[in-house]
């Protein structure tokens, strides 16, 4: 089996609607397209509607493209077990719904020919159609992750279009403690500290990160809650805090 430049993990809870709108159509054709080798898993999260099932039929008429089926335990935990299967040099994770297009790894890939470990997409100044109240809450958590975590610098930490070299993403995924451990979820669960850990620990394991500008389109969803989603994120940034001063990373 020849490795692929490009592994791809597409984590999938109940996107049942996005795939039936040819969101992985687009991937797939784009992917297609591309000079280089490539992979790309998608894994569901114990979808409850009829998502695993059209991921099975996907998979089956679309060469390159394999399904992980996963209980369901949150968006964190099925990125991870699709990061540490990857094969690839170069390993992106991305959302189902294609808010940021497959098109942007055009900006992405020629990063890592530049010396950078990690390389992220940012949504700043480029939020199309997202509500105020998200704009709002992504300026409070812009100014608390950097006072507490030291994440100066870094703009967009939660935009959901990262790609890592594989030793270094398998090096900071292993070492996750936030969400690192596997646990039974219930519904949807849109953690914004596991994006910071992972970039609190780029940072502190001294690995160069780039940040990006990308295209992004807001996606209705009910996953986000303004008030809850920032009391959890605030709880995560000091979660993280407490790791480090333990010494928790190493």
């Amino acid at each position: 089996m020849i490795k692929p430049y490009l592994s791809i993990v597409i984590p999938a809870y109940n996107e049942e609607t996005n795939i039936r709108l040819g969101a992985l159509d687009k991937v797939a054709r784009y992917l297609e397209n591309q000079s280089y080798t490539w992979d790309a898993t998608i894994v569901d999260d114990g979808s409850s509607d009829g998502t695993g099932e059209l991921l099975d039929a996907f998979v089956k008429s679309n060469k390159g493209f394999s399904v992980m089926h996963n209980p369901h335990q949150g968006k964190a935990a099925t990125v991870i077990s699709g990061i540490m299967a990857a094969r690839g040099d170069i390993i992106l994770f991305t959302d189902l719904d294609q808010a940021t297009p497959i098109n942007e790894l055009e900006h992405i890939l020629p990063w890592f020919e530049r010396g950078f470990d990690v390389v992220i997409g940012s949504r700043a100044g480029r939020r199309q159609g997202a509500p105020l109240t998200r704009r709002i809450m992504a300026r409070g958590f812009m100014v608390l992750r950097g006072i507490i975590l030291g994440l100066r610098g870094i703009v967009d930490t939660q935009c959901g279009f990262k790609a890592f070299r594989k030793p270094v993403a398998h090096n900071i995924f292993q070492r996750l403690k936030l969400y690192g451990e596997r646990h039974a979820a219930t519904g949807s669960m849109v953690t914004a500290g596991f994006d910071l850990e992972v970039l609190f620990l780029a940072r502190k394991l001294g690995y160069k990160i780039k940040e990006v500008p990308v295209e992004w389109h807001y996606v209705e969803t009910r996953r986000v809650n303004p008030v809850i989603d920032s009391i959890q994120g605030l709880t995560d940034i000091l979660k993280i805090r407490l790791n480090a001063w333990r010494g928790a990373y190493g």
